[in-house]
């Protein structure tokens, strides 16, 4: 009888450890509070393919617009080094963004510093760089396995996930009414374990996409 009630909840349990994997959306609680106003934020997808949530205003035509004044990224909140991710490589991740970003958005409108009808302002910022033990495996959930998985997940030898989190928006230089925001999480390459140290080549290729997907903007996927 034991057995038996045993492991249907074991199995249970290792559906939810399986489908626990981290979303590829940001959650609510995960919005910093950069932008002062996360309504109406819909689940979509940008130019090429990634996941995003999103809000474009009704009457935003792009082609009303023929400038914009870049503010350069930031991260928001200040983020505080660890062992992981030092100080440094927090350095570069936001220096290769502000360029890559600033590049990309240059290849849409030209850049200006003075507001006025037709500009639009970009400003952006990083909201978290992380790293997170992956979750269990198929393979990992038998009985079998699954106490030495359990142990390799709190000794911290698990393989882990990188993401990079970013929040942008569009805003009318004249009217300063917003008339588009995104919040947007990417994944970086994958480490080996906790005491792997983060790169910015591990993020590069979350930072290049987010730069192609601005460049590539529409009004129904930014």
């Amino acid at each position: 009888m034991k057995r038996s009630t045993f492991v249907p909840f074991l199995f249970a349990g290792c559906a939810l450890l399986l489908s626990g994997c981290a979303s590829k959306l940001a959650s609510p609680e995960q919005y910093s509070g950069f932008m002062k106003d996360y309504s109406g934020l819909e689940e979509a997808e940008t130019a090429s393919g990634k996941p995003v949530m999103r809000w474009v205003a009704k009457d935003f035509n792009p082609e009303d617009y023929h400038s914009v004044i870049y503010q350069p990224v930031v991260y928001y909140p200040e983020p505080k080094p660890t062992t992981q991710i030092g100080k440094e490589t927090l350095d570069k991740i936001l220096s290769y963004t502000d360029i890559q970003m600033k590049d990309a958005v240059s290849k849409r409108y030209p850049l200006v510093d003075k507001p006025g009808k037709g500009t639009l302002v970009f400003r952006s910022a990083i909201t978290a760089v992380d790293t997170s033990n992956q979750g269990l495996q198929f393979y990992e959930v038998l009985p079998i396995t699954l106490a030495l998985a359990g142990t390799e997940y709190v000794t911290g030898y698990r393989t882990q996930d990188t993401h990079l989190y970013f929040e942008g928006e569009l805003i009318d230089s004249q009217t300063h009414k917003v008339v588009a925001k995104f919040v947007r999480k990417g994944q970086g390459k994958q480490i080996s374990n906790a005491s792997k140290l983060l790169t910015l080549n591990d993020m590069k290729g979350v930072v290049d996409d987010l730069a192609k997907d601005a460049r590539n903007f529409k009004v129904a996927k930014i």
